[in-house]
């Protein structure tokens, strides 16, 4: 059937009611490239006319593989820190911690800003399988060197994976299921659940005891086992998704110029969901405007290339006060949360020692199962996340704030524990609040960033959460432990960042990304 063609004056919405105006943009008109901010308005439409189908549908479970990994390969890091440390008696053993974090921050800065530069299906493709990979080959490590190596290793792909899966995944959904963003952190959960329910019987029973003065490789398997059924695990996502045939984003194929291709993968989208789309080139093609039209001759193509060496995306994300102010503060929340985290796990410790805490039973079966529970009290947080984000006057913006401060506010709570159930109460409870934030924060800070920007954005607030996240291990190395005063800074970094949260300039709750 012969596409429609429209004539060059006709704006997208008046094209015989072919393709409906979408919903209105989630940064205000005038932020961005006129040019681009039209065609992506006009791509944003034709996605909402095709509708929620198949192919997102498919797209949403490779994407929640990702998802799953960025939560489950640093917990596979903390569940076998004790055993590996024991086994190779290690000096040091927070520098595992370390070489972990080193891998994300490397990882989230190649893949994500990598992705605004060479696309995102090979971004896509090949991070899991990176992971896969590394996380096999440290279950042979024969020293505590090549552990740290490994977890390193492993983590390159990790880092990807959220600055990249976001991306692509906002630049396929129809505006009105935009919410799905958020809903997709419930993978993130299940990884918590599934990395305890594996751990359990393996760490469990094939670890040397924790008073053992040695510890033979023959007498500690279960941390090699377990990473080999997380590294297998893992290439098995890595098999589902390189088969999953995933396009390239049309909006960034139109912000490279190639408004053909972009084109043609709406088309293709709509018939993978068993539709058809009136979209045609005309519709990109009328927007052009002599000097800023985003071409695709040599010269523009040339240009392109030398974008890709200098801050073209960067500078983009501050180009005017309001978009640099709401860049800013997204960087430093997830600064703070990087922080916060690692440091309360490093010096919680010594506050529950000099309170005279007696947690009782330490068996395995106690600790394993204080973990399935806490990991299964996360997941209906993800879903609750998820209904909160459409309210009216709450939003985005009022589930994050809230939501980060009650982390804290639960973290402060914490160390007051004084036996085993009470520390489970209160870490069940800022669990759950902790799988709230998380939910809405990778789903808000994909969203304010434009898509031709939306990788760099990515790797920037990623790149933030990871460098104050290495400082954590550092601090636990040279510092002193037998101090509260670390905890309590973590409670208020968490506070800190839901306070910023409330004055984000943008809320874009019902309205479709750029």
């Amino acid at each position: 059937m012969a596409e429609p063609v429209l004539d060059r004056k006709t704006p997208i919405n008046e094209s015989d009611g072919i393709l409906d105006e979408g919903p209105a943009p989630a940064l205000p008109a005038g932020t961005l490239d006129p040019v681009y901010e039209a065609k992506a308005q006009v791509l944003n439409a034709a996605i909402q006319e095709i509708g929620m189908g198949a192919y997102q549908w498919k797209l949403f479970f490779c994407v929640g593989f990702g998802w799953s990994m960025d939560n489950l390969w640093p917990i596979v890091t903390s569940l076998i820190l004790a055993s590996v440390a024991q086994e190779f008696a290690a000096p040091r053993p927070p520098l595992l911690s370390l070489s972990q974090n080193i891998g994300l921050l490397f990882g989230a800065i190649f893949w994500g800003f990598g992705c605004d530069i060479f696309g995102r299906r090979w971004a896509f493709n090949l991070t899991i399988g990176v992971t896969a990979t590394f996380g096999l080959i440290a279950a042979g490590s024969p020293n505590f060197a090549a552990a740290g190596v490994f977890a390193a290793l492993w983590s390159v792909g990790v880092g990807g994976n959220l600055p990249v899966d976001s991306a692509i995944f906002l630049e396929f959904l129809p505006a009105s299921h935009q919410y799905l963003l958020t809903i997709l952190s419930i993978f993130w959960a299940f990884a918590q659940l599934v990395a305890a329910l594996v751990a359990w019987p393996l760490i469990g029973n094939f670890s040397c005891a924790a008073t053992a003065t040695t510890c033979t490789k023959g007498e500690n398997m279960g941390w090699r086992y377990f990473l080999i059924a997380m590294g297998g695990m893992s290439l098995v996502m890595f098999i589902i998704r390189f088969v999953f045939h995933l396009y390239e984003s049309p909006k960034f194929l139109m912000g490279r110029g190639r408004d053909a291709d972009a084109v043609r993968v709406v088309q293709e989208v709509a018939r993978r969901n068993g539709k058809t789309s009136p979209l045609t080139l005309e519709h990109l093609t009328v927007h052009d405007r002599g000097d800023q039209r985003q071409g695709a001759d040599v010269s523009a193509a040339l240009h392109r290339k030398l974008e890709k060496v200098n801050l073209t995306h960067i500078r983009a994300l501050f180009a005017s006060p309001r978009q640099a102010i709401s860049t800013s503060l997204i960087i430093v929340i997830w600064a703070f949360i990087g922080l916060g985290f690692p440091l309360y796990n490093a010096f919680l410790p010594y506050i529950q020692l000099t309170r005279g805490v007696d947690f009782g039973d330490s068996s395995t079966y106690t600790t394993y199962r204080n973990l399935v529970v806490i990991a299964v009290l996360g997941i209906p947080g993800c879903l609750i996340g998820g209904l909160l984000v459409e309210l009216p006057k709450f939003g985005r913006k009022g589930t994050l704030a809230a939501s980060t401060a009650l982390t804290g506010v639960f973290l402060f709570a914490s160390t007051t524990a004084v036996n085993s159930n009470s520390l489970l109460g209160w870490n069940c409870a800022y669990n759950f609040m902790t799988n709230i934030m998380y939910a809405v924060l990778y789903a808000y800070t994909p969203e304010v960033f434009p898509t031709k920007d939306r990788g760099t954005g990515n790797a920037l607030t990623a790149s933030a959460n990871r460098i104050f996240g290495i400082m954590a291990p550092i601090i636990a190395i040279y510092a002193d432990l037998n101090t509260p005063a670390p905890v309590y800074v973590s409670g208020a970094l968490f506070i800190a960042a839901g306070l910023i949260a409330v004055v984000l300039p943008y809320e874009p709750r019902g309205k479709a990304s750029l």
